[in-house]
Parts: structure tokens; C-alpha cells; sequence
């Protein structure tokens, strides 16, 4: 992390610059990341498959669909969470997943287990994730398996704006 990340100060002094994200946040947060990857995904599928893409009965179009679906996105949310912690939806409301035991980074396995833990959590109604707003450390059923939960700090550094002219 560099020293213009607020989340570095915070995770590295104390937890009680860190809250947990609840359940309204995260789902701002999970909306972000679901227009990115459709965003990327849909040109592709509609260049590749053309209309019928839209018109065919099928779930799924042929195996590039399910590659671009359910591969890519589950990929590229773990590469992320590897590598910052965050998707970019998370950035954008200044939150990290961390350990819940130790507050440090998690390791890739527990990643993949949270990964796969969306599954359970969408399952029942998507109970798992309703759960977050009534979780006192607001973790969803995925958080659970994995042995984390998504903290941010409490306040969010501001740079002040300043123009060259003043």
C-alpha cells in the first residue's frame, strides 16, 4: 500500500480507526463491480455471438459465454481481492477485506472459499447477504466460511482543491 492510501494508517494503527461496511454500502459497492463486468462482458458476447445472443432459449450461448460469464468475473474478483484487497467497487466506498482474527490481508485460499461462498449466500433467497444488515460485525455467510469481514476507516482523508491561480 502507499502512504496515500487512508487505509493504510488505519489498518496499521489501530482497529479502532475501522468500521465495519454494512449492508447498504456493499451492495453500492457490488452494483459498481456488476456494471464493470457487464460493461466489458456484453460487447464482447454480442460481438461474438451477435443478436442471437438475445434470442436464443438456451442459458447459455456455448462454452465462450460460460468463460466470459462465470470464469472471468470469479478471476478477476479474486485477482483483486489478491491484489488490493478491494474490487474497484469496494475502493470507491474506501473498504478492504481483511481476517477477521488477525486483521491482516487474508490468504488466497480463504479468497477463493469467500468467492465460493457467494453460492451459499445466493442460494436461500440471497439470505447470506440480507444477513449482513443484521450481523453485528455486518458479515455476510460468504464472510463467515472465509474468515473475514470489510472494514473501512472512519474518516476518509479529504484533500483540499486548490487552483494555481489562488
Amino acid at each position: 500500500m502507499n502512504s496515500s492510501d487512508p487505509m493504510e494508517n488505519s489498518i496499521n494503527s489501530t482497529t479502532s480507526d475501522l468500521i465495519y461496511v454494512g449492508f447498504w454500502k456493499r451492495f453500492g459497492a457490488s452494483l459498481i463491480d456488476y456494471i464493470i463486468v457487464l460493461c466489458i462482458t456484453l460487447p464482447i458476447l454480442m460481438f461474438y455471438y451477435g443478436e442471437s445472443y438475445w434470442t436464443n432459449d438456451d442459458l447459455l450461448e456455448g462454452p465462450f459465454d460460460f468463460f466470459l460469464s462465470f470464469v472471468f468475473p470469479a478471476v478477476a474478483t479474486i485477482w483483486f481481492w489478491v491484489a488490493k484487497q478491494a474490487t474497484p467497487g469496494k475502493m470507491a466506498i474506501h473498504a478492504k477485506i481483511i481476517n477477521a482474527k488477525t486483521g491482516m490481508a487474508p490468504t488466497t485460499g480463504q479468497y477463493i472459499g469467500r468467492y465460493f461462498g457467494y453460492v451459499l449466500s445466493t442460494l436461500p433467497l440471497g439470505l447470506g447477504y440480507i444477513w449482513i444488515a443484521f450481523d453485528p460485525k455486518n458479515q455476510g455467510w460468504h464472510d463467515k466460511l472465509a474468515g473475514t469481514v470489510v472494514v473501512a476507516p472512519k474518516v476518509v482523508e479529504r484533500k483540499e482543491v486548490s487552483f494555481e491561480g489562488n
